[in-house]
């Protein structure tokens, strides 16, 4: 049984280690969790906030208090303890990933599919972003409107261009084109989604969480981190799959079943996905630190000046 002092907060792997994080991640982005109904993540909750408190309840286990911290993990914000919007949690990534990138590797060839496909995959990005966003930073509707029509037109003009350009090439060029399309709008999405942060910095505490102040540096260090975990989380289905179908579709059964080309596309950035999400999450630790030295002079000198040399990194939620 669970004693009254247990601490659900402290991480059950090392967080400092990528297979500390990468086991974090497979347990918090668990897509069967998107399957529970709001009343079972409510009760994970409250099971959660009774054990920060110090009330456990008689006869709970240690296992109940870690499932119920996965749920709460992969289902309510880190800065607000709210609940998350479905689609945008990163649990959803394996579901939601694999279906619209699937059907953007399986429809490449017309540019009407081009648009409609590459424009459902920058909305969904746009909601995940906004979704796991650092919510110490608020962001207003226009600038969420300004961030989506940004990068939803970079995904679509890459995509077109490239797709219009890439007519003579070999097919596989243009199978890839659908990536090049997804990396160069995330480069666009994330920061717009979180322009707040670059425009008036992200909050930063010291080891205990006592509030220093805000950087613009260091927010633009999170941000760019989670681009690359973005990048990395597509790269493999997107840029190893193509060569697979190209090489499959050589087959007179694969060439009897062209019906069966999405769903099968669908079903193999599936088995990517599940476990490319918990590993592109697990590149850099959530709690992001960055050297005072290295931070805006006024709020360097803040920071000596109040805690001299007592303090010599700060840290930040870099957001997903």
């Amino acid at each position: 049984m669970a004693s009254s002092s247990f601490d659900i907060d402290a991480p059950r792997w090392d967080q400092s280690t990528f297979m500390g994080r990468l086991n974090h991640f497979f347990n918090i982005t668990d897509w069967r969790t998107v399957t529970l109904p709001d009343s079972r993540l409510d009760e994970a909750k409250a099971l959660v906030d009774s054990c920060r408190a110090g009330s456990v309840p008689p006869g709970t286990t240690e296992e109940q208090l870690h499932y119920a911290k996965k749920l709460y993990d992969s289902a309510f914000h880190p800065d607000t303890g709210d609940r998350m919007n479905l689609i945008g949690r990163m649990s959803f990534q394996v579901p939601g990933g694999m279906a619209i990138t699937g059907l953007m590797l399986q429809f490449y060839r017309t540019v009407p599919a081009v648009v409609f496909w590459q424009w459902v995959n920058q909305s969904f990005n746009a909601l995940v972003n906004y979704t796991n966003r650092n919510a110490a930073s608020p962001i207003t509707p226009k600038q969420i409107g300004v961030a989506y029509f940004t990068a939803t037109s970079t995904a679509l003009a890459t995509a077109v261009g490239l797709n219009l350009y890439t007519k003579k090439a070999p097919p596989l060029v243009a199978r890839w084109v659908p990536f090049v399309a997804v990396a160069s709008a995330n480069c666009v999405n994330v920061p717009m989604m979180r322009q707040q942060e670059v425009l008036n910095g992200i909050a930063v505490t010291d080891e205990n969480g006592n509030k220093l102040g805000h950087s613009k540096k260091a927010a633009v260090k999170g941000i760019t981190q989670v681009v690359v975990s973005r990048i990395t989380m597509a790269a493999p289905g997107m840029i190893i799959l193509p060569i697979i179908m190209q090489r499959m579709e050589k087959y007179k059964f694969m060439q009897r079943i062209t019906y069966l080309h999405g769903p099968i596309q669908v079903m193999l950035v599936g088995a990517f996905l599940v476990f490319m999400v918990p590993a592109a999450c697990s590149l850099f630790p959530q709690r992001c630190s960055m050297a005072v030295s290295k931070l805006e002079p006024e709020l360097r000198d803040s920071i000596v000046s109040q805690y001299g040399q007592a303090v010599k990194h700060v840290y930040f939620n870099k957001g997903l």
